[in-house]
């Protein structure tokens, strides 16, 4: 079993990322599309944080600047106590092996001109992890094994999988340098509903084999984030509205964007499912372009009062770990 530790792994500090939007033939600079927006939180090692949020609510952004695809606005980015935020490329390059990434999509994430053992095998030979043909032979079909596909198979080209098997293709690229952090950017959506707690349950059997893996988990679905992570992180509108242990967020929802979230998650007991209530919220999400003053959430919010589009509410801890974004919870304290 994967123990879990009290070692911090990824420390993000008030991330921002903001993209430009400029117009002319000077291409000037006019406006800001506010993507992620001051997000802060940590990973510990052996830990699995689900982020959930509506789409285009900045998850994925997130995602990207932690795996230095982007180049953050402002803030930290604490991998292994190093700030990979404003590392110059040359030095990043050398962390890279320690942090992968499965793509949402199996189909167009694999190139149909390499075969799958190649696939696989390439982070290998980019990272130097291997020093002859036969521990990289070796490597490919341990890693085929653990995701549980034949290696007899590592000659076909993606066309030939299933959808499924493409996926677990996947994750056996993202484990060959054994990171400690994986990047799953909603690795089950694009996936038969039959198939999905197929790759949920490899991912939590390798979390159990592989010592110290962590996952940071991007999905919109909470019913699937609920069976696989420790904690989840609520994200709208490019911030952190809430975040805590999985099953406190499910048994004790605060934000009331988060309470509207799980009203629509459907329940299997036809009885409970009538009973219970539904949050239809009003309106549209805002732009990140012209994001609304105060609480992001309160245009939309149900519960919303006159300081709502006053006060931009950070994250407070109102115990346990419980941390929270909305000065209608019971306990926030408003600072002067």
């Amino acid at each position: 079993m994967n123990q879990r530790s009290d070692e911090i792994l990824l420390d993000v500090q008030d991330l921002k990322m903001y993209f430009p939007v400029t117009r002319g033939l000077l291409r000037r600079k006019v406006a800001d599309v506010k993507a992620v927006d001051g997000v802060s939180f940590k990973l510990k090692r052996g830990e699995t944080l689900g982020l959930v949020g509506e789409s285009g609510c900045g998850k994925t952004t997130v995602g990207r600047c932690i795996l230095g695809l982007y180049k953050p606005t402002a803030g930290k980015i604490l991998f292994e106590g190093e700030d990979i935020a404003t590392m110059p490329e040359k030095k990043l390059r050398k962390i890279r092996s320690r942090m992968a990434l499965i793509f949402q999509d199996p189909y167009s994430s694999l190139d149909p001109r390499q075969s799958a053992g190649s696939i696989v095998g390439e982070p290998l030979k980019i990272h130097r992890m291997v020093s002859t043909k036969q521990e990289y032979n070796e490597r490919v079909e341990q890693l085929f094994r653990i995701v549980g596909l034949d290696p007899s198979m590592a000659d076909r080209y993606p066309h030939e999988f299933s959808g499924g098997q493409r996926q677990r293709i996947g994750v056996a690229r993202a484990l060959a340098c054994n990171p400690p952090l994986i990047v799953c950017d909603e690795p089950i959506s694009a996936l038969d509903v039959s198939i999905q707690a197929q790759i949920i349950n490899l991912l939590e059997e390798l979390q159990d084999r592989v010592q110290g893996l962590s996952y940071l988990f991007i999905a919109h679905d909470l019913s699937v984030v609920r069976h696989i992570s420790d904690r989840v992180a609520v994200v709208y509108l490019g911030h952190i509205v809430e975040i805590c242990r999985s099953r406190e967020l499910y048994e004790n929802p605060l934000h009331p964007y988060t309470r509207a979230l799980l009203s629509a998650v459907p329940i299997a007991d036809p009885f409970v499912e009538e009973k219970r209530e539904r949050i239809i919220l009003k309106g549209e999400v805002p732009s990140p372009l012209n994001p609304p003053p105060g609480c992001p959430f309160h245009p939309r919010c149900f519960e919303a009062i006159a300081e709502c589009s006053q006060i931009s509410p950070g994250l407070q801890d109102i115990g346990g770990g419980h941390e929270v974004a909305c000065i209608r919870v019971p306990g926030y304290r408003i600072s002067a």
